[in-house]
């Protein structure tokens, strides 16, 4: 005869049940809050300065992260402005732009993108814990005044070979027309200007 099951104690159900809405609420939030549909839902899980430690979900491609990094990469060449990609900015004091300089990190675990490890990475001092943070890493977006970078994998300490190549990438790497960019702006915005503005020609 076998015995009866026991059930669960209510304090480990109330627990459970305040696990499963909390990791609903974070995962429904990303996804409710992106800029767009067009990418990947993420989270900005901490900020220091000019690093950012950017949250994706676990499921989260290769493909997809590539997506939110060429966002960043758009947005930086052609407004510069961070903010509605729910970044603060980085150097606020710089009369050259508040987005001057920044790093993003990409992770698809949650743990790597806490305020206190991403400060603790920042020191240096524990080599285990930056070790794990670089290999934990998905993918990067990095910004130099008029340089760009974007790569997928993990942070490397060697330089790229065709060894690295299988797990790390670069995306793109390089200097920032923003001259050109502005002007194709402008153009572009001249030339709806133009499209709205009622014809002044009798017919």
């Amino acid at each position: 005869m076998t015995a009866p099951k026991k059930k669960l104690d209510i304090v480990v159900r109330l627990g459970l049940g305040v696990f499963v809405i909390s990791f609903a609420l974070i995962f429904g939030g990303m996804f409710l809050t992106r800029p767009d549909r067009s990418i990947p839902p993420y989270s900005i899980g901490a900020q220091e300065a000019t690093i950012v430690a950017v949250h994706v979900p676990s499921w989260t491609s290769d493909g997809e992260i590539e997506t939110l990094i060429r966002r960043f990469r758009k947005v930086g060449r052609e407004t510069g402005d961070f903010g509605p990609m729910k970044i603060q900015p980085t150097t606020p004091a710089d009369p050259e732009g508040k987005y001057g300089r920044m790093t993003i990190y990409v992770f698809a675990d949650p743990q790597w993108t806490e305020p206190e490890v991403l400060a603790r990475y920042l020191t240096g001092q524990d080599a285990e814990l930056v070790q794990g943070f670089r290999k934990a890493v998905r993918g990067t977006y990095r910004l130099e005044g008029a340089v760009e970078e974007g790569r997928i994998g993990p942070l490397l300490i060697q330089q790229d070979s065709p060894a690295t190549a299988a797990y790390s990438r670069v995306l793109f790497k390089g200097p920032i027309d923003r001259a050109r960019q502005n002007r194709a702006g402008s153009a572009a915005h001249g030339g709806e200007s133009a499209a709205r503005a009622p014809s002044l020609s009798r017919s």
